[in-house]
Protein backbone atom coordinates (compact mmCIF):
# COMPACT_ATOMS: atom_id res chain seq x y z
CA UNK A 1 0.00 0.00 0.00
CA UNK A 2 1.57 3.38 -0.94
CA UNK A 3 2.15 5.62 2.41
CA UNK A 4 0.64 9.00 0.49
CA UNK A 5 -0.06 11.60 2.56
CA UNK A 6 -3.35 13.54 1.20
CA UNK A 7 -4.02 17.34 2.94
CA UNK A 8 -7.40 18.68 2.61
CA UNK A 9 -7.89 21.83 4.12
CA UNK A 10 -10.76 23.98 3.97
CA UNK A 11 -13.13 26.31 6.28
CA UNK A 12 -16.51 24.37 8.18
CA UNK A 13 -19.07 22.82 6.53
CA UNK A 14 -17.10 23.31 3.13
CA UNK A 15 -17.53 19.16 2.73
CA UNK A 16 -13.87 18.26 3.15
CA UNK A 17 -14.47 15.88 6.21
CA UNK A 18 -16.67 13.55 3.35
CA UNK A 19 -14.47 14.02 0.65
CA UNK A 20 -11.73 12.72 3.19
CA UNK A 21 -13.47 10.38 4.29
CA UNK A 22 -14.16 9.12 0.54
CA UNK A 23 -10.55 9.82 -0.57
CA UNK A 24 -9.44 7.54 2.29
CA UNK A 25 -11.53 4.46 1.62
CA UNK A 26 -10.61 4.78 -2.32
CA UNK A 27 -7.13 5.29 -1.79
CA UNK A 28 -6.91 2.65 1.06
CA UNK A 29 -5.38 4.77 3.42
CA UNK A 30 -6.07 5.88 7.10
CA UNK A 31 -8.62 8.95 7.62
CA UNK A 32 -8.07 11.35 10.47
CA UNK A 33 -10.53 14.44 10.97
CA UNK A 34 -8.04 16.57 12.67
CA UNK A 35 -10.99 19.08 13.68
CA UNK A 36 -12.23 16.62 15.58
CA UNK A 37 -9.28 16.82 18.29
CA UNK A 38 -9.35 20.45 18.47
CA UNK A 39 -13.67 20.04 19.10
CA UNK A 40 -13.05 17.49 21.93
CA UNK A 41 -10.92 19.57 23.03
CA UNK A 42 -13.00 22.15 23.05
CA UNK A 43 -16.05 20.12 24.78
CA UNK A 44 -13.14 19.17 27.71
CA UNK A 45 -12.68 22.95 28.12
CA UNK A 46 -16.60 24.04 28.59
CA UNK A 47 -17.64 20.77 30.51
CA UNK A 48 -14.73 22.09 32.76
CA UNK A 49 -16.62 25.35 32.98
CA UNK A 50 -14.02 27.25 31.68
CA UNK A 51 -13.92 30.18 28.68
CA UNK A 52 -11.91 28.47 25.53
CA UNK A 53 -10.38 32.16 25.84
CA UNK A 54 -7.94 30.81 28.76
CA UNK A 55 -5.05 29.47 27.22
CA UNK A 56 -3.64 27.66 30.49
CA UNK A 57 -7.35 25.92 30.72
CA UNK A 58 -6.99 25.33 27.02
CA UNK A 59 -3.37 23.46 27.04
CA UNK A 60 -4.81 21.46 30.21
CA UNK A 61 -7.46 19.81 27.92
CA UNK A 62 -5.20 18.96 24.97
CA UNK A 63 -2.91 17.73 27.21
CA UNK A 64 -5.29 15.23 28.75
CA UNK A 65 -6.82 14.37 26.05
CA UNK A 66 -7.96 11.01 25.69
CA UNK A 67 -9.29 8.76 22.65
CA UNK A 68 -12.66 8.29 24.14
CA UNK A 69 -13.19 12.34 23.91
CA UNK A 70 -13.20 11.91 20.23
CA UNK A 71 -16.13 9.58 20.55
CA UNK A 72 -18.59 11.77 22.01
CA UNK A 73 -21.62 12.22 20.12
CA UNK A 74 -21.71 16.21 21.32
CA UNK A 75 -19.08 17.58 19.58
CA UNK A 76 -21.32 18.86 16.41
CA UNK A 77 -22.49 21.47 17.78
CA UNK A 78 -22.64 25.45 17.56
CA UNK A 79 -21.19 25.90 21.15
CA UNK A 80 -17.80 23.38 20.50
CA UNK A 81 -17.44 25.06 16.81
CA UNK A 82 -17.01 28.45 18.48
CA UNK A 83 -14.95 26.88 21.23
CA UNK A 84 -12.65 24.27 18.78
CA UNK A 85 -12.17 27.72 16.66
CA UNK A 86 -10.89 29.60 19.74
CA UNK A 87 -8.63 26.71 21.21
CA UNK A 88 -7.02 26.38 17.81
CA UNK A 89 -5.64 29.74 18.34
CA UNK A 90 -3.57 28.70 21.54
CA UNK A 91 -0.38 27.22 20.24
CA UNK A 92 0.66 25.40 23.20
CA UNK A 93 -2.95 23.38 22.31
CA UNK A 94 -1.41 23.05 18.72
CA UNK A 95 1.85 22.39 19.97
CA UNK A 96 0.24 19.36 22.03
CA UNK A 97 -1.46 17.78 18.47
CA UNK A 98 1.24 18.44 16.53
CA UNK A 99 3.11 15.41 17.51
CA UNK A 100 -0.17 13.12 17.47
CA UNK A 101 -1.19 14.32 13.60
CA UNK A 102 2.57 13.67 12.51
CA UNK A 103 2.71 10.16 13.86
CA UNK A 104 -0.44 9.25 12.61
CA UNK A 105 -0.18 10.52 9.35
CA UNK A 106 4.08 9.35 8.83
CA UNK A 107 2.67 5.42 9.90
CA UNK A 108 1.20 3.82 7.08
CA UNK A 109 0.26 7.51 4.90
CA UNK A 110 -2.99 8.89 5.56
CA UNK A 111 -5.88 11.58 4.46
CA UNK A 112 -6.23 14.13 7.09
CA UNK A 113 -8.68 16.84 6.88
CA UNK A 114 -8.18 19.77 8.87
CA UNK A 115 -7.26 24.03 8.71
CA UNK A 116 -3.63 23.90 8.51
CA UNK A 117 -2.72 20.45 7.31
CA UNK A 118 -1.17 21.35 4.11
CA UNK A 119 0.38 24.23 5.58
CA UNK A 120 1.93 22.71 8.80
CA UNK A 121 1.53 19.40 9.78
CA UNK A 122 2.34 17.96 6.30
CA UNK A 123 3.82 21.09 4.17
CA UNK A 124 5.80 18.25 2.12
CA UNK A 125 2.33 16.05 1.31
CA UNK A 126 1.65 13.92 -1.57
CA UNK A 127 -1.25 15.55 -2.69
CA UNK A 128 -2.65 18.95 -1.31
CA UNK A 129 -6.78 19.66 -1.74
CA UNK A 130 -8.48 23.25 -0.20
CA UNK A 131 -12.32 22.75 -0.14
CA UNK A 132 -14.05 25.79 0.04
CA UNK A 133 -17.52 27.18 -0.17
CA UNK A 134 -19.66 30.27 -0.32
CA UNK A 135 -20.71 31.19 3.42
CA UNK A 136 -24.06 31.02 2.55
CA UNK A 137 -24.21 27.96 1.18
CA UNK A 138 -22.11 26.55 4.31
CA UNK A 139 -24.18 27.75 6.85
CA UNK A 140 -26.75 26.43 4.69
CA UNK A 141 -25.41 23.14 4.95
CA UNK A 142 -24.55 23.00 8.63
CA UNK A 143 -28.33 24.13 9.33
CA UNK A 144 -29.38 21.31 7.55
CA UNK A 145 -27.14 18.83 9.31
CA UNK A 146 -28.65 20.51 12.79
CA UNK A 147 -31.92 20.18 11.50
CA UNK A 148 -31.25 16.48 10.55
CA UNK A 149 -30.33 15.52 14.27
CA UNK A 150 -33.18 17.48 16.05
CA UNK A 151 -31.19 20.52 16.96
CA UNK A 152 -33.33 23.78 16.49
CA UNK A 153 -31.84 25.97 14.24
CA UNK A 154 -31.67 29.40 12.77
CA UNK A 155 -30.37 30.05 9.28
CA UNK A 156 -29.43 33.24 9.85
CA UNK A 157 -27.74 32.81 13.19
CA UNK A 158 -26.18 29.99 11.85
CA UNK A 159 -24.73 31.92 9.08
CA UNK A 160 -23.55 34.51 11.35
CA UNK A 161 -21.78 31.70 13.37
CA UNK A 162 -19.89 30.56 10.49
CA UNK A 163 -18.41 34.02 9.12
CA UNK A 164 -17.45 34.89 12.69
CA UNK A 165 -15.58 31.50 12.43
CA UNK A 166 -14.01 32.23 9.66
CA UNK A 167 -12.65 35.58 10.46
CA UNK A 168 -11.25 33.89 13.71
CA UNK A 169 -9.56 30.86 11.71
CA UNK A 170 -8.14 33.71 9.00
CA UNK A 171 -7.19 35.89 11.60
CA UNK A 172 -5.79 33.90 13.81
CA UNK A 173 -1.50 34.01 14.61
CA UNK A 174 -1.09 30.26 14.89
CA UNK A 175 -1.36 28.50 11.60
CA UNK A 176 -4.39 30.80 10.10
CA UNK A 177 -6.61 29.42 7.38
CA UNK A 178 -4.63 29.77 3.80
CA UNK A 179 -4.66 27.94 1.15
CA UNK A 180 -1.37 25.99 0.74
CA UNK A 181 0.41 27.83 -2.43
CA UNK A 182 0.94 23.97 -4.05
CA UNK A 183 -3.25 23.33 -3.47
CA UNK A 184 -5.65 22.43 -5.68
CA UNK A 185 -8.80 24.38 -4.94
CA UNK A 186 -12.59 22.80 -5.11
CA UNK A 187 -14.71 24.81 -4.76
CA UNK A 188 -18.21 23.04 -3.51
CA UNK A 189 -20.71 25.86 -3.53
CA UNK A 190 -22.79 24.24 -6.78
CA UNK A 191 -20.88 20.75 -6.57
CA UNK A 192 -22.89 17.59 -4.90
CA UNK A 193 -20.72 15.19 -2.99
CA UNK A 194 -19.81 12.88 -6.34
CA UNK A 195 -18.80 16.11 -7.95
CA UNK A 196 -16.18 17.03 -6.10
CA UNK A 197 -15.20 13.48 -5.28
CA UNK A 198 -14.79 13.57 -8.93
CA UNK A 199 -12.81 16.35 -9.35
CA UNK A 200 -10.43 15.13 -6.15
CA UNK A 201 -9.56 11.65 -7.58
CA UNK A 202 -8.70 13.52 -11.21
CA UNK A 203 -6.20 15.32 -9.25
CA UNK A 204 -4.66 12.13 -7.44
CA UNK A 205 -4.61 10.70 -10.58
CA UNK A 206 -2.78 13.79 -12.07
CA UNK A 207 -0.68 13.88 -8.74
CA UNK A 208 0.25 10.24 -8.92
CA UNK A 209 1.10 9.87 -12.37
CA UNK A 210 -1.46 7.42 -13.05
CA UNK A 211 -3.42 7.26 -16.51
CA UNK A 212 -7.11 7.70 -14.89
CA UNK A 213 -9.24 8.20 -11.71
CA UNK A 214 -9.98 4.92 -11.86
CA UNK A 215 -6.81 3.57 -11.42
CA UNK A 216 -6.08 5.66 -7.92
CA UNK A 217 -6.93 2.40 -5.96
Amino acid sequence: MAKWIVAIDGPAAAGKGTLARRMAAHLDLPYLDTGLLYRAVGRRVLNAGDSPADKAAAERAAQTLRPEDMERTDLRVPEVDAAASTVADVSGVRAALLDFQRRFGTELGAVLDGRDIGTVIFPNADLKLFVTASPGERARRRWLELKGRGLNADLAEVERDIRARDARDIARAASPLIAAPDAIEIDTTHLDADSAFARALQAAATRFNLANSDQVN
